[in-house]
């Protein structure tokens, strides 16, 4: 055990590799001012960055972030933390304020004289972030330090600028005030933070772990106050990430369940899916699902597919399948419409109307079927359960009152002569399940629970005739 120990702590011995304190501390503090040169440099480097955006092109971003001076304060503020230096602390604060709303504002003005306003994927990407984001602010914090504090830096300073992605979330932050998108500026601002935070907090832990010496003269108490507020706002920017990381999790399970419903239960030989989305937006959940080719009985098709989503995780999702494809009147050409748009809007009509026919006809072939169930077995009751009075055979649909989720059950309503013990029930229950094909069955017992209103002259054929009566 000794010998393993000895072994690691050779490998992971930093005393040989650390610059003196001071060194090191002389390059992160001249690295915390932010003027003349370091402003115009973040001013053009905001403006890169602000064009990769709107062009939507990675390689300019990432020049951006490596021209960016902004890691400078946050890296100084995790120092003034470590060694006590409140005046460093104040300056490198201030300057990351000053550095964020000049970047900010430039950022703004570029996007309300660009004349390209789409939100790209890039730019999109800076609005929502979760626990993995602190996590990269943290882990690249801790790489910045470890590398600014040894002799031997290599390319880890550009990898972690490249890494945190600072300058991108003050861009979109400054396009969501150019257009007026609040959710973009709080989104992106909020991920800046995360990033600034977490990289300050893990400098201040690397500086405690090199074993940095404070500044002579500190107050012990004032020491204690400001750590506790480090603590403090880090746990309170973590907690609205949790938060969104849930959500995200959450989003993904769902698109993955539907991913999986769509795939295995949408497969017909004349009809494929052609598109396919599951959202989840304000605790509604909804998948909708286009399809192209034969159109198929619309009512049968939503009713078999809604009692298929409980078996993928589903329950209480909205089911919504579309079919044909009807043309937009306002994708029309202008002026008057030709004869191709004429046919094609033609076309479109009979083809809905085909639709709720072929719906209408299925509903009705089904209620044919059930409607003479009883009169097919018959014959049969008689001798095989003489105790079956009556009978009347159902597909029923029961609705959860709470999630609004659909099921049908076939049912069987039957009244007995006289009582029917428990195994020959078992029997007749499996009897009408094999004769009717059906895998599930329930059987209801309705006893003289439910007065049949026949027709009064079907009661009166019903009578036995007097045998004077002809």
């Amino acid at each position: 055990m000794s010998s393993l120990k000895n072994y690691l702590v050779h490998y992971f011995n930093l005393t040989d590799d650390l610059l003196p304190q001071a060194e090191a501390e002389r390059a992160i503090r001249d690295g915390v001012s932010f003027k003349g040169t370091n402003m115009l440099i973040l001013i053009l480097a905001i403006f890169i960055a602000s064009l990769g955006l709107n062009t939507n092109s990675t390689a300019v971003i990432i020049g951006a972030m490596l021209i960016s001076p902004l890691m400078g304060p946050i890296i100084g503020i995790g120092l003034g933390v470590g060694v006590q230096d409140f005046e460093l602390l104040k300056r490198a604060i201030r300057n990351l304020v000053m550095a964020a709303g000049f970047s900010v504002l430039t950022s703004t003005i570029y996007f309300i004289i660009s004349p390209v306003s789409e939100g790209h994927s890039e730019l999109l990407a800076r609005t929502s972030p979760t626990i993995y984001d602190v996590l990269i602010g943290f882990f690249g914090g801790g790489a910045g330090i470890v590398a600014i504090g040894s002799k031997s830096k290599g390319n880890v300073i550009p990898g972690v600028a490249i890494a945190t992605a600072l300058m991108p979330p003050l861009c979109t932050a400054g396009y969501g005030l150019a257009t007026l998108q609040i959710s973009y500026f709080l989104g992106a601002f909020y991920l800046f933070l995360i990033n600034s935070i977490f990289i300050g907090l893990s400098t201040f832990i690397g500086i405690k772990l090199m074993h940095y010496k404070p500044v002579i003269s500190i107050n012990p108490e004032r020491s204690r106050k400001i750590r506790r507020i480090i603590y403090t706002v880090s746990i309170l920017t973590l907690l609205p990430s949790l938060y969104l990381t849930y959500n995200m999790l959450r989003q993904s399970r769902f698109s993955n369940n539907a991913e999986r419903f769509v795939t295995q239960q949408f497969n017909f030989p004349s009809t494929q899916v052609l598109s396919k989305t599951a959202t989840i937006a304000h605790g509604k959940k909804t998948i909708t699902v286009t399809l192209i080719g034969k159109i198929l009985p619309a009512d049968s098709l939503q009713l078999a597919m809604v009692s298929q989503l409980k078996n993928y995780g589903l329950e209480g999702a909205k089911l919504n399948i579309i079919q044909g494809d009807s043309p937009d009147l306002s994708e029309l050409k202008s002026g008057l419409p030709t004869m191709n748009d004429i046919y094609e809007l033609a076309r479109s009509s009979i083809t809905s109307q085909q639709v709720t026919i072929d719906s209408l006809k299925s509903m009705v072939a089904i209620a044919r079927i059930n409607d003479t169930i009883a009169g097919r077995i018959a014959p049969e009751l008689k001798v095989v359960f003489p105790q079956v009075e009556e009978i009347a055979v159902t597909r029923a649909v029961f609705g959860n009152i709470a999630t609004g989720a659909l099921d049908t059950v076939n049912t069987a309503l039957v009244k007995y002569s006289r009582p029917l013990p428990a195994n020959r029930q078992q029997e007749f229950e499996n009897y009408l399940k094999a004769r009717l094909h059906y895998n599930s069955l329930s059987l209801v017992n309705i006893g003289n629970q439910i007065e049949f209103n026949r027709p009064k002259a079907s009661q009166e054929a019903s009578k036995p005739k007097p045998k004077d009566q002809k």
